[in-house]
């Protein structure tokens, strides 16, 4: 993790990836070839045993962005007849109820504010309250702030009540358990990049396939259709169109150096030591999460804006950047803030020589208190 490769990217995504995982795309693929049909099949196969998925649940693989995935799984799964409740507290939540706006299908919105999770006391009341939903939507790590949400809570009051729950893992997918047995989700949507620390360019279903086998037809895209695309590779191996040959094998690199290293419990001690140095360091310098370390996932911090008239999050950006370090803005309506990742290929080091570049740009700047309150 300690070889220089540009600016280290402090981000929820794209992330740092290992020099293994680069060398990996060094080699071109046939989609036909029998070596990448077989990567194919050890990749998903891996991905399954990530997601503590058993012999019931199916990966299917699409090409694209997490949003493709996540789309796929709306528009395969949800019935004409249909309708989802999406639980919204950010930005991918508000994507998942756009989606299902534009491939009309009937959508009911539960919001909390971008810093609140929803409880399982308001999706049950919510469901209780409508019959007609049967399917409930939720991310798991809202990376808008960074808040983990009770997926757990909401996944028992959604099994209560005889609904299906799709879960978006993006952020949360080989950090977090995902025990498929304990959740009852029909779906998890994620992504070859994040927490698996491969490069973009893939997204994957883990879906229940006594759900998708009644799901011929259902799709209102040709190219995210999740029962076709199982269907064609289950008889072929093959991927219906061009596949991202590069992309699924860094992956699979990745995958092999995931489970080497201890796989999901080795790398979330990692990530919370990365979240830990972070906040504890960005507090000594006098900044504010938004959040408070209950509701925090390691995934990405959320750090107001120093009230500090010296501040202007452009120059304090091009200051880190300048030095090697790339951070996010922040995304939140209410609160003006900006974003520092914690996952990727990076470990305690990496963490602390940002904050000292933080200290340092900070000092250059002539902020004098990096609080909200500005006193």
């Amino acid at each position: 993790m300690r070889g220089r490769r540009g600016p280290w990217l402090f981000t929820p995504g794209p992330i740092n990836t290992s020099d293994a995982t680069k060398r990996a795309m060094l080699r071109d693929f046939g989609s036909r070839d029998s070596d990448f049909i077989e990567m194919t099949a050890r990749v998903c196969k891996r991905l399954l045993e990530i997601a503590d998925a058993g012999q019931d649940h199916v990966c299917v693989p699409l090409q694209g962005s997490g949003t493709f995935a996540v789309e796929a799984a709306l528009g395969t799964l949800l019935p004409h007849a249909g309708k989802a409740l999406v639980l919204v507290n950010g930005v991918y939540g508000r994507r998942m109820a756009q989606i299902c706006n534009i491939i009309d299908r009937d959508c009911a919105v539960l919001e909390t504010e971008e810093h609140v999770p929803p409880t399982a006391a308001q999706v049950e009341a919510a469901l209780e309250a409508d019959p007609h939903v049967t399917h409930v939507a939720v991310v798991h790590c809202e990376t808008t702030a960074g808040i983990l949400n009770p997926l757990a809570d909401i996944a028992a009051v959604v099994a209560k009540a005889g609904r299906r729950l799709l879960v978006d893992a993006m952020s949360t997918f080989g950090l977090l358990s995902l025990d498929s047995a304990k959740l009852n989700y029909d779906a998890v949507m994620a992504s070859s990049n994040k927490c698996l620390e491969g490069v973009p360019g893939m997204g994957f279903v883990i879906v229940r396939k006594a759900a998708l086998d009644q799901c011929a037809g259902n799709a209102p895209s040709l190219s995210l259709d999740l029962h076709d695309q199982r269907r064609f590779m289950e008889g072929t191996g093959q991927w219906r169109f061009t596949p991202p040959t590069h992309v699924v094998a860094a992956l699979d690199k990745a995958l092999e150096e995931y489970l080497e290293a201890g796989g999901r419990p080795a790398r979330e001690a990692r990530y919370r030591r990365n979240c830990d140095v972070l906040v504890k360091g960005m507090r000594a310098l006098g900044f504010e999460t938004l959040l408070p370390d209950t509701l925090q996932a390691p995934v990405i911090v959320t750090f107001l804006s120093p009230a500090d008239p010296n501040y202007d999050f452009g120059r304090f950006y091009e200051g880190l950047r300048g030095r090697g370090y790339a951070i996010y803005p922040g995304r939140l309506a209410a609160v003006d803030s900006f974003r520092v990742g914690c996952i990727g290929a990076l470990g305690e080091a990496e963490m602390q020589e940002l904050v000292e570049a933080v200290r340092e740009v900070v000092a250059e700047m002539g902020i004098e208190n990096c609080g909200r309150s500005g006193h």
